[in-house]
């Protein structure tokens, strides 16, 4: 064992995307820059671990109040005891907030724990959870979030230079013509495209009679197919997503946003997805993502992590994903985010379109100094839900 000798909340905001980029138009009300919240813990043994809570996008100050409420309830506590840590987290919390904020910071907590641990033995996460089930991983390039057909042509060029061969686009429904031009554009390139539909922000949500229609009106343009639609249906509507299932052929995942592994499992037993997408910045760790590897394999249903936090947040998807056998594709995002590939490093790398197994001990990242002071925290640089609509270009613009 080793006590928990100090508790840090960190708060960094780095360049992000293009501010051409339509998310960056649409949710980044003060421009292109993008905040980080990590919870470091250091051990007696004088080793230090990162975590992080995906919250801090949106409210990075809401993040650090909830770390600081929870931080004497851990202080000069056994760091290796994790699952008795999170019990404690819990306790403090799961009253007032048993789904939603205080489960990012419970995730940023326990990610932060097993990495102290994994590197006080001298081992990759993964080691601890088992040892990892392969050592490479299929990634799909997550990006698409595009009004220009050059900013496409950009991304499907990254995707084709790493040699990955399936593309995630951000479409709602009335962007059938963009959707068909990036998928005749991707097959050109032997890429295959999914869509997400965006409704974990929509409210009131789409129907699910929108969705048939939108998957029929772009399969009627082309003859090819998206393999996937991600979050077409609000997260409060899983009997919208089960009828969706019914109508369509084409895959139905979600689940990025659900923060407790008992709503996810409960999901999977109740034939809500195709295949599910945990993230382990939001859904309390990688033990939890573990706990939906485990239930998925019962149901023979998939598990593809979402990964589009900082650096923390995605090596701790990955971690899980490596130590799970039912882990065979996982999220790569795309959106240039600088901290988050300088904290990643070479632990990230991608070969043949294959997330190769991270070998440095702990998560797999690095966190400096110098690397804090040249990204300072900015408290203008959130995360809006309140969208700002620049409207698409015509259809025509796509047609041509």
């Amino acid at each position: 064992m080793s006590n928990i000798k100090n508790i840090r909340c960190i708060l960094l905001s780095s360049p992000y995307a293009d501010a051409d980029d339509p998310e960056i138009k649409e949710c980044f009300p003060n421009g292109p820059k993008r905040t980080v919240g990590m919870v470091e813990i250091t051990l007696e043994n004088g080793v230090t671990g990162l975590g992080e809570g995906y919250l801090a996008v949106f409210a990075p100050l809401v993040f650090k109040s909830i770390v600081e409420l929870c931080q004497p309830y851990v202080q000069g506590k056994d760091g290796f005891a994790i699952e008795r840590r999170v019990r404690d987290l819990r306790s403090v919390c799961d009253y007032w907030s048993l789904q939603g904020a205080a489960r990012h910071v419970i995730s940023a907590f326990e990610i932060a724990l097993q990495d102290a641990k994994a590197k006080s033995q001298g081992v990759p996460i993964f080691e601890l959870l088992g040892g990892a089930k392969t050592d490479t991983i299929q990634v799909y390039g997550s990006g698409g979030c595009c009004d220009a057909k050059g900013q496409f042509e950009k991304e499907l060029d990254l995707l084709s230079s790493l040699g990955i061969t399936l593309y995630k686009i951000r479409s709602i429904k009335t962007d059938i013509w963009r959707t068909v031009w990036a998928l005749q554009q991707a097959a050109a390139r032997g890429i295959q495209v999914g869509v997400d539909m965006c409704q974990n922000l929509a409210d009131p949500p789409q129907a699910v009679d929108d969705v048939v229609a939108f998957i029929d009106a772009v399969h009627e343009k082309t003859d090819h197919r998206m393999v996937f639609v991600e979050e077409a249906i609000g997260p409060d509507c899983p009997e919208g997503f089960k009828e969706l299932r019914r109508r369509t052929d084409v895959q139905v995942c979600g689940g990025e946003v659900i923060t407790t592994p008992k709503e996810m499992i409960d999901r999977l037993n109740d034939g809500v997805y195709d295949f599910v997408q945990p993230d382990a910045s939001v859904i309390g760790g990688i033990g939890a993502v573990m706990d939906i590897y485990r239930a998925a394999r019962e149901k023979q249903i998939g598990v593809v992590v979402h990964a589009w936090g900082g650096a923390a947040a995605i090596m701790a998807s990955y971690q899980a994903a490596f130590a799970a056998a039912g882990g065979t594709l996982v999220e790569y995002p795309m959106l240039a985010f600088p901290l988050a590939a300088e904290m990643i490093g070479d632990q990230g790398r991608i070969e043949g379109g294959r997330l190769l197994r991270p070998t440095a001990a702990g998560l797999g990242v690095t966190l400096t100094p110098e690397m804090e002071a040249r990204y300072p925290f900015d408290e203008t640089a959130v995360y809006s839900c309140m969208l700002t609509d620049w409207g698409p270009p015509a259809d025509s613009y796509w047609q041509e």
